[in-house]
């Protein structure tokens, strides 16, 4: 079996990318790139719940970033993509909180597939913090059930730095 070394290398390779050019357009393919890698992920029971809101407009950006403690390069970024869960396809029980989960593979795919097409990406944390997500909610006038889990700026590199080697084999037991 050939091992595409290529995925390998995105996924070593990719960083937090926080500082982005002053070029705004990001082309619609690339965009298009992003959320179906998004939907790519796995869902339990493939109830996909998840919305993702694209948010371009350069003053919705500003209110995120200037809302959000960790945030701030939204504000200069060519777009962000708002990972919510979609309460309406929540499992139910002890399953519900799941969606947690799904949606963070999603986000995953993102910040992996923006790498992959040479573009920077960073996940901020909304979900749990009620402020936080209250903020997000107001800016976008997002519906009730749409829950904001993050917020991933998204932008043409700045300036590209070398990625943490975060390997650590004292955190591995084999049974």
């Amino acid at each position: 079996m050939e091992t595409n070394k290529e995925a390998i290398q995105d996924i070593l390779t990719r960083t937090s990318e926080r500082i982005y050019t002053s070029e705004s357009e990001i082309d619609q393919h690339d965009i298009d790139t992003l959320l179906h890698s998004a939907m790519a992920a796995p869902t339990a029971v493939n109830k996909q719940p998840w919305h993702f809101v694209v948010v371009r407009d350069r003053n919705l950006l500003k209110a995120m970033g200037n809302a959000l403690p960790y945030c701030h390069m939204a504000a200069n970024a060519s777009l962000a993509i708002v990972v919510c869960g979609d309460r309406n396809r929540f499992l139910s029980g002890d399953d519900e909180t799941l969606w947690i989960q799904d949606v963070s593979a999603a986000s995953e795919n993102i910040l992996l597939a923006a790498h992959a097409l040479a573009l920077g990406a960073v996940w901020t944390s909304v979900f749990p913090h009620k402020d936080r997500m209250g903020a997000v909610r107001n800016i976008l006038s997002l519906p009730d059930h749409l829950i904001p889990f993050n917020v991933i700026p998204v932008g043409h590199i700045a300036k590209e730095h070398a990625p943490k080697n975060k390997w650590d084999p004292s955190k591995v037991t084999y049974r």
